[in-house]
């Protein structure tokens, strides 16, 4: 324990050798206008396989009806945009219509990047013609069967759902809060995973002016939690944002992805400016859940898995260690749900790779401990040293190891059978409309 603990106290203080705000402007200016926008748009997470090329797409990602590829969006003619124009960039990237004429799925987040401003879509057109290397590398075809295979309904989806306007300022907010604003609803698309999905699996709200906007949903069998009005510390979230590592908390999982890819590239001015709009979002009050009793036997066996798995490094009171090991009491994150504890236990966490910051790696114990283990330890952590979560089940634990199940065909026809019928509705009014005005005439 003790050889452990020091390993990781000297990784840590040889990382806080730069610290992640010099580093982030460091790398801020050092990127172009378009390369620094592509940073905030993450776009080379997705379209970047595993040992693959930057940006010539083969990233499996799982979707409610299947398994789609991210494309190559390399300069290459063939396969990739080399023959896209400002105006087919445009469409795909603000609009969800490659230059082809099909529609994409909205596994693209085009209903945020809509919000781009033009001269910011141009720096990113010159970015990837003139300064990403093409990849003669062939795009895979989805594995989705059919009908779900058909786009044509994605196109009544986008006439339904999509809002295609730029992002206008607020003159009612400080420009500090304007910018947030337009790198959190725009290129940083964080309400693709923090906002909850209707039906048809549109976000609830797209600007910080719909309640339901970043109020924490869940994706991939991770919980997103709400960002709206966080009780952290600001310039503690401003370092957790650039490179991953808070006081008392850190990333993994997805959002350390996002820590490493994109966040730690922009500037300590761009990401503060994120910090404070957040705050600035209204939050509905959080219901004090009361801590649950576990049954005496229940809580004797998450107490021995957690002393003999977990407190060499958080503590037998669930302490951590500042910058390190995250505090697991007085965890108010817990609260909600115990879904991101129990990926953690499982799979295990590695926190964000950069440059301000030496990554650590905790391991799983998915393959030690059952089902039955899992959640005693979890529901333990999780009524333990003021934490009040909701208890969770063994069966739960199993369905989170397995991975979340897709949506159902008929739930997704469902869906797009709503957003068909609302869009004929649409259709109608329309022509009513038009022919009311022959008649005039």
């Amino acid at each position: 324990m003790n050889k452990r603990l020091v390993t990781l106290t000297l990784a840590v203080a040889t990382g806080l050798t730069l610290s992640a705000g010099a580093w982030a402007n460091a790398a801020a200016d050092n990127l172009s206008r378009g390369e620094y926008l592509a940073r905030a748009g993450d776009c080379i997470a997705c379209h970047t396989a595993k040992d693959g090329e930057p940006f010539a797409g083969g990233l499996p990602m799982g979707s409610p009806v299947g398994v789609i590829y991210s494309t190559n969006i390399t300069p290459d003619p063939t396969h990739g945009i080399g023959q896209y124009t400002l105006a087919d960039f445009d469409q795909a990237v603000r609009h969800g219509k490659a230059k082809e004429g099909h529609h994409l799925y909205p596994a693209m987040p085009f209903t945020a990047y809509a919000k781009v401003t033009d001269d910011d879509l141009k720096a990113l057109y010159d970015y990837f013609m003139t300064e990403v290397k093409p990849v003669a590398q062939a795009n895979k075809p989805t594995a989705i069967e059919a009908p779900m295979n058909q786009r044509w309904p994605l196109a009544i989806w986008g006439k339904v759902f999509h809002d295609s306007s730029v992002f206008q300022p607020d003159p009612e907010q400080s420009t500090e809060i304007n910018r947030g604003a337009y790198l959190v609803e725009g290129l940083g698309h964080c309400g693709t995973c923090h906002t909850p999905r209707n039906v048809a699996m549109q976000e609830k709200g797209l600007t910080g002016k719909d309640t339901q906007y970043l109020a924490g949903a869940y994706l991939d069998g991770w919980w997103a939690p709400s960002l709206r009005g966080m009780d952290f510390d600001q310039a503690d979230l401003v370092r957790l944002l650039q490179d991953g590592h808070g006081r008392k908390t850190s990333f993994s999982g997805p959002m350390g992805e996002v820590v490493s890819e994109s966040l730690q590239y922009l500037s300590t001015d761009d990401v503060k400016s994120m910090v404070v709009y957040l705050n600035s979002l209204s939050s509905e009050p959080v219901k004090a859940n009361k801590p649950a009793v576990l049954p005496e036997a229940v809580q004797r066996q998450g107490q021995g898995t957690y002393m003999m798995y977990c407190s060499s490094c958080h503590g037998a009171s669930g302490k951590g260690f500042d910058y390190v090991v995250p505090e697991l009491a007085n965890n108010g994150r817990m609260n909600v749900t115990l879904t991101n504890a129990v990926q953690v236990i499982l799979n295990g966490a590695k926190t964000p790779i950069t440059s301000g910051q030496t990554a650590y790696h905790m391991p799983g114990y998915g393959h030690i401990l059952n089902d039955e283990e899992v959640a005693s330890v979890a529901n333990y952590i999780g009524t333990s040293w003021g934490n009040a979560a909701p208890v969770i089940e063994a069966s739960e634990v199993a369905k989170i190891r397995k991975g979340p199940e897709p949506i159902s065909a008929m739930a997704v026809v469902g869906g797009i059978a709503a957003a068909g019928i609302v869009g004929l509705l649409l259709l109608v009014w329309v022509l009513r409309k038009l022919l009311g005005r022959k008649k005039r005439r």
